[in-house]
C-alpha cells in the first residue's frame, strides 16, 4: 500500500510540472508549425499509442454507432477546439498568460452545470468566485497586464482561449454523463484519434504546409508534447486518481499556471508584470471559491484528455 501512494503521488507530481510545461511547448512548437498541423499531429500520434496502451489492457473499441458519435464529438469538443484554441492563441499570446486565461475553466463549467438539467445551482460563492476571476482576467487583457504584448492579435487570442475553455468543459461534461460506460483509455484514445485527424486534415486543406518549417527545436517540442504532455502525463493523471482522493489531485489546475508562468519568465523572457501578478493571484482565488463551493459530487473515472488544455 505504501509503495503504491508513493507511486500514485509521484504520478501526481509529473501531471503537476508536465501540464504545466506544455504552454511553453505549444509557444515553442507554433513559431515553425502552424497550429492545426500541430496539434493534429500531437494528438493523432498520441491517440495511436493510448489506443494500443488500451488494447495491451483488453480495452475493447465501443460498437455502438450512437456511443461512437457521442465519442467523435466530445473529440472534437476537447481536441478540435478546447486544445485548438490554446495552441492557435499561443501565435500571440505568451505562454503563462495563456495558462492563467485557461484556469478559468471551473467558471464555465460551474455555469454549464448550472445549465444543465438537474445540475448544481450556482450559490453565492461560486458566484462571487468567478466575478473575482474575470476581474483578474480583465487585468490581464490589458497593455500593462499583457506584458508588451498586447495588441488587437492578443485580444482575439484571449477571447479564443475563453471559447476553447467553453468548449472543452462542455465535451467534460458530456464525456462525464454520456460515455461513463465507455474504458476511460479507449475512450480517450478514440477522442484523441478523432480531433486529431481532423485537425490533421484541415491544416492540410488550408495550405498550412507552406507555413510549416522543420526545425529542431519545433520537432522537439512536438515530441514532447505527444510524448509527455498527451501520453506520460494523462496516464499518471488516470494512476494517481486510483489512490488520491479527488479533492486533493484537483490541485494541478493551481500549480500548473505558476509553473507555466515561471518558465515563460525564466526560458522566453516574457515579460512579468506586477499586474500580471495580481491578475495570477485573484484568478486562482476566484478558481477556489468556485471550486469549494456547491454540493460534493460522485467521483468519476477520467473519461477524456482532462488535461490542460494543453
Amino acid at each position: 500500500m505504501k509503495r503504491d501512494r508513493a507511486l500514485a503521488y509521484a504520478a501526481f507530481a509529473v501531471v503537476c510540472i508536465v501540464w504545466g510545461t506544455t504552454y511553453l511547448a505549444i509557444r515553442v512548437a507554433v513559431r515553425t508549425i502552424p497550429p492545426f498541423l500541430m496539434t493534429g499531429i500531437r494528438f493523432t500520434i498520441a491517440g495511436v499509442i493510448l489506443f494500443a496502451l488500451a488494447r495491451i489492457r483488453g480495452e475493447e473499441m465501443p460498437r455502438v454507432r450512437r456511443t461512437l458519435a457521442e465519442i467523435a464529438f466530445v473529440g472534437l469538443l476537447l481536441i478540435g477546439l478546447g486544445n485548438f484554441a490554446v495552441a492557435w492563441s499561443e501565435q500571440w499570446v505568451p505562454s503563462g498568460i495563456a495558462a492563467l486565461l485557461v484556469a478559468t475553466a471551473p467558471f464555465w463549467a460551474a455555469v454549464l452545470e448550472r445549465l444543465r438539467r438537474g445540475g448544481d445551482r450556482l450559490e453565492a460563492r461560486r458566484t462571487f468566485g468567478m466575478l473575482i476571476g474575470f476581474v483578474g482576467v480583465a487585468m490581464l487583457v490589458t497593455p500593462r497586464g499583457a506584458g508588451g504584448a498586447f495588441d488587437l492579435h492578443f485580444v482575439v487570442g484571449a477571447l479564443a482561449v475563453q471559447v476553447g475553455c467553453i468548449a472543452w468543459q462542455y465535451g467534460t461534461s458530456r464525456a462525464k454523463y454520456n460515455l461513463a460506460n465507455v474504458p476511460p483509455l479507449m475512450s480517450s484514445a478514440l477522442q484523441m484519434l478523432t480531433g486529431g485527424v481532423v485537425l490533421t486534415i484541415a491544416g492540410l486543406a488550408i495550405g498550412e504546409t507552406r507555413r510549416l518549417v522543420i526545425t529542431g527545436q519545433g520537432v522537439a517540442a512536438l515530441a514532447y508534447l505527444t510524448l509527455f504532455g498527451s501520453v506520460l502525463a494523462y496516464t499518471s493523471y488516470v494512476y494517481a486518481l486510483k489512490t488520491i482522493r479527488t479533492t486533493n489531485l484537483a490541485l494541478y489546475a493551481y500549480i500548473n499556471p505558476v509553473v507555466a508562468v515561471i518558465l515563460g519568465w525564466l526560458i522566453l523572457q516574457e515579460r512579468l508584470t506586477w499586474v500580471s501578478i495580481a491578475a495570477m493571484c485573484i484568478i486562482l482565488g476566484g478558481v477556489a471559491l468556485v471550486q469549494s463551493g456547491g454540493r460534493p459530487q460522485k467521483p468519476v473515472e477520467l473519461s477524456a484528455t482532462e488535461q490542460t488544455a494543453a
